[in-house]
């Protein structure tokens, strides 16, 4: 078994938790989390005592999305908002590459995973979170669960996954602005499938629907599972996806002065906080969720 340091892996009841372990940055995506987690989803699926997969998060939130404490590709140069030393060219190439091999084809990883996944979310679920809640075959949430792609607001890209799973007329309110979505708006757009009252809830419904699973033949839920992903994927989801990595290289590189460049100045003078602040205000009171008031 390998040996994880950013997630959680425990065999339960036909099943295992994979836990998001870095509470302290509310289970924000680094690289090496990333790593571990696909890692994860290999391992149980390999494993035939594995009938089903949770994934949650440790903490206050399922994920924060991929971290940006770090900043983008080390700076930007104005008014182009180049990396310093790298050409427009480079730069494109470089966002193609991380958007499949990092992180949209990484959604596809799972998709493809043979092993039903079983998403339970609690607390905030934002940005790159959001899309593995939305990539797992089955989502549910806890009433405290809130979703956003809030990234739309700093130029970075949204997903399709939220279409596939919501639908273009509602989603669209959504990506367009980055706004949080609470358990049961998401519920009535169906991101998720079903909303319990808290976390300890939530786990306990998950762990049971494993247990139901466990009750039919390991072939069956993999082929009926299939039925589903695949069938998808013939009717031009993967495709959709691969598309949706292209053009997050084209948004990522077209980073304007006036938008962006206050940002990046709030985070050298108040860190991560002051940069999220700054993103964020404008966009207050929130429609749903826990800042759905002004302050």
């Amino acid at each position: 078994m390998p040996d994880y340091e950013n997630i959680l892996y425990e065999k339960q009841r036909g099943g295992v938790l994979i836990t998001l372990n870095r509470p302290e940055v509310m289970n924000a995506i680094s690289d090496e989390l990333n790593h571990e987690l696909h890692t994860a989803f290999e391992e149980a699926d390999a494993d035939p005592e594995v009938r089903a997969i949770v994934l949650t998060g440790a903490g206050r939130a399922f994920s924060a999305g991929y971290d940006i404490q770090g900043g983008d590709q080390g700076g930007f140069v104005w008014p182009y908002g180049l990396p310093e030393g790298k050409s427009i060219a480079e730069v494109i190439d470089d966002w193609r590459n991380r958007s499949w091999n990092v992180e949209h084809g990484g959604l596809m990883h799972a998709w493809d995973i043979q092993t039903p996944i079983i998403a339970a979310v609690s607390g905030w679920c934002m940005g790159g979170g959001s899309w593995y809640a939305m990539t797992s075959h089955i989502s549910m949430a806890a009433e405290d669960a809130v979703f956003g792609q809030v990234e739309v607001r700093m130029i970075s890209d949204d997903s399709f996954m939220w279409v596939q799973n919501g639908g273009y007329k509602d989603v669209l309110r959504y990506a367009l602005t980055g706004d949080h979505i609470d358990a049961q708006e998401a519920y009535r757009m169906g991101l998720v499938y079903k909303v319990l009252p808290d976390k300890e809830t939530l786990l306990e419904e998950s762990f049971q629907l494993v247990e139901r699973i466990a009750l039919v033949s390991p072939e069956t839920v993999k082929i009926n599972l299939s039925v589903a992903t695949q069938g998808l994927n013939v009717m031009g989801l993967r495709n959709a996806i691969r598309y949706n990595a292209e053009l997050a290289a084209a948004v990522l590189t077209s980073q304007r002065e006036d938008f962006r460049r206050p940002l990046e100045q709030a985070r050298e003078e108040g860190g991560l906080r002051g940069f999220i602040r700054k993103r964020d205000e404008p966009f207050q009171p929130e429609p749903f969720g826990p800042r759905s008031r002004k302050e």
